[in-house]
């Protein structure tokens, strides 16, 4: 009999065993997938499919045993036997569709050598496949071998002319999780080369060297991407995203002439309104809001938009006004709406019906903040008892809502600076529910404000260990460090490690300007501060970047940039003793 003149059998054990045991793609290994999809703006029609040519071999006993062998290990969950069993026989039958069952059985099991193995050969059986491709470039990719996808990249970007927008998108995704940004920055340039009229080119060179930190080439490659495609909101919106970084009035006029040709663009008008906002320039603005508003008045996702932003802007009336507006039009998840509407009445000074709206948030994602919320209001009208009690009442469904309750609870000593009980309250916490990630971090902050440093060292080490992804629980062990000014060279270390994990993050910005700072660095210490209050105007940053531009001997900026934080932070412990210690003056001005 033959296999593949006649292949039904084999065929039938194939399709058996993937509906018994679908592939399931570890996280872990997702950059190495297979190029996920990305709508271009005029998406090519699918190609149609092709039949893979089938090679004509005997079933022979062997095969059909090894087979056998290789799915039922497979359901036995024994990966080191099936994986060499369906590649030995996609070795000898050279039928592709083996060879793409012995990829992804490899692939699901992280194989990845063997999963190369075997894609190469799904490739070289069936060379016409761009899955076979794109797989192999994929595991490539996860391989760091990127000099050996290279000629890959380019066979499948030229078979597909009328995709390859759409393709150097789906590049783009692939590439950018690689920790190698510098290189895949080259790689992205290389193959752009060939194209320099398609749009999508320049924008995946332009996202590269983003990731790759090469302002001056991330703005040439947008600048490039937009002419090439004149109204393009997606580049439009990239490149002020890499305006801001280095000035936000720069972004600002972007987006502005962006929009006098591209009046309809609104996700660039909402971004301009962002922007609008964190410069604060709130009247331009409110204009901003009014235009979206007008061009939508049904559409619920811009009305969260426009309450989003004007909560921002602390204009509380107009945020109420569109979330009552959003409620009204059927939200994708009115207990967020109800939720905000509640934080708005606090802000408003209607503690009774801030308590409605947090009653009214139903069993779900937003159940347990609501709770906090009104326990919250509680507390802040002197019940603290009755207010611990309520969370100590709110029903759990599961473990992690109780853990929920308990940070909340801790929260309300920590506002009331009731800074001991609240030590104590985690310390019992975490010994009745120990190895619980989130408790220690907390219970570590907790011991940070009573002295406690050994305590914060121990827990927070712990949470690195269970939890090697937790870039605050590096932060905080870093930023305690510097802070004390012991241990910088390690504090760095533990400070740069989170930033890695949240390149964005404002408060890890803070603490990687703060190190730099101790360690004399001021020039370098100071650009990653003026990004951290840029995002995020807190007291304690604040109070870090105006030390900085002191040291700096730019005394006048730094006594702006307090008296600014003054007016809505006041009380910050951090920002006083900064103040006090350099120019107590401005205290007594603000008195």
């Amino acid at each position: 009999m033959k296999l593949f003149r006649i292949v039904v059998l084999i065929a039938s054990l194939v399709l058996v065993a993937c509906a018994q045991a679908p592939v399931q793609t570890e996280p872990a290994v997702a950059a190495a997938k297979p190029l996920p999809k990305v709508v271009a703006q005029k998406p090519a029609p699918a190609p149609v499919p092709r039949a893979a040519p089938l090679p004509n071999v005997d079933l022979s006993e062997d095969i059909l045993f090894k087979l056998t062998l290789a799915e039922i290990a497979l359901q036995r969950g024994q990966p080191h036997v099936a994986v060499p069993a369906f590649l030995e026989v996609a070795r000898v039958t050279r039928d592709p569709r083996v060879a793409r069952r012995a990829t992804e059985v490899a692939w699901s099991a992280r194989f990845l050598p063997a999963a190369l193995d075997a894609a190469t050969l799904w490739l070289q059986v069936d060379p016409d496949s761009a899955r076979a491709r794109q797989t192999v470039i994929a595991l490539l990719v996860n391989q760091s071998r990127l000099d050996d996808a290279l000629p890959h990249l380019h066979k499948w970007l030229s078979a597909e002319p009328e995709r390859v927008g759409e393709n150097f998108l789906q590049l783009s995704s692939l590439l950018g999780s690689h920790q190698d940004k510098p290189a895949i920055l080259r790689l992205l340039r290389t193959l752009a080369a060939g194209y320099p009229t398609v749009p999508e080119a320049s924008f995946a060179v332009a996202q590269a060297a983003s990731n790759a930190d090469d302002q001056a080439t991330t703005l040439a490659s947008a600048r490039k991407a937009l002419e090439l495609r004149p109204g393009w909101e997606l580049a439009a919106l990239f490149q002020a995203r890499a305006l801001e970084r280095d000035s936000v009035d720069q972004a600002i006029v972007f987006l502005e002439g962006f929009l006098k040709s591209n009046p309809g663009a609104r996700d660039a008008r909402l971004s301009l309104a962002r922007l609008l906002v964190a410069a604060r320039r709130y009247p331009e603005a409110r204009k901003q809001f009014e235009i979206l508003v007008g061009e939508a008045p049904n559409n619920p996702e811009i009305a969260m938009a426009v309450a989003t932003l004007s909560l921002h802007a602390k204009d509380y009336e107009a945020a109420e006004v569109q979330l009552r507006r959003a409620l009204e039009i059927n939200p994708k998840d009115p207990d967020v709406v109800r939720l905000y509407l509640g934080q708005v009445s606090e802000e408003l000074k209607r503690d009774d019906q801030a308590l409605k709206w947090y009653s009214s948030v139903t069993q779900g994602e937003q159940f347990i903040p609501a709770q906090a919320r009104y326990a919250g209001v509680l507390a802040r009208q002197g019940k603290m008892a009755e207010a611990r009690k309520y969370l100590q009442d709110v029903p759990a469904v599961d473990a992690q809502q109780r853990v929920l309750l308990t940070l909340a609870e801790a929260g309300l000593l920590r506002e009331a600076s009731a800074y001991q009980e609240a030590f104590e309250f985690l310390g019992a916490a975490v010994a009745k529910t120990p190895d619980v990630p989130d408790l220690m971090y907390d219970y570590a902050m907790a011991a940070e404000k009573v002295n406690r440093l050994d305590v914060l060292e121990a827990n927070l080490r712990r949470v690195i260990s269970m939890r090697p992804t937790h870039a605050h629980a590096y932060n905080a062990l870093g930023y305690s460090l510097a802070d004390r000014n012991e241990r910088l060279a390690e504090a760095r270390t533990l400070i740069e490690t989170a930033h890695k994990l949240a390149p964005e993050d404002s408060y890890i910005l803070d603490s990687l300007g703060w190190v730099l700072f101790r360690q004399g660095q001021y020039q370098e210490a100071l650009g990653y501060l003026q990004r951290a209050h840029e995002a995020r105007p807190d007291a304690e940053i604040s109070a870090h970047l105006g030390e900085v531009l002191w040291a700096l001997g730019r005394q006048a900026e730094a006594q702006k940039v307090w008296a600014e934080a003054l007016r809505g932070q006041s009380k910050n412990d951090v920002l006083q003793s900064t103040i006090k210690r350099l120019a107590p003056a401005i205290l007594q001005s603000a008195q």
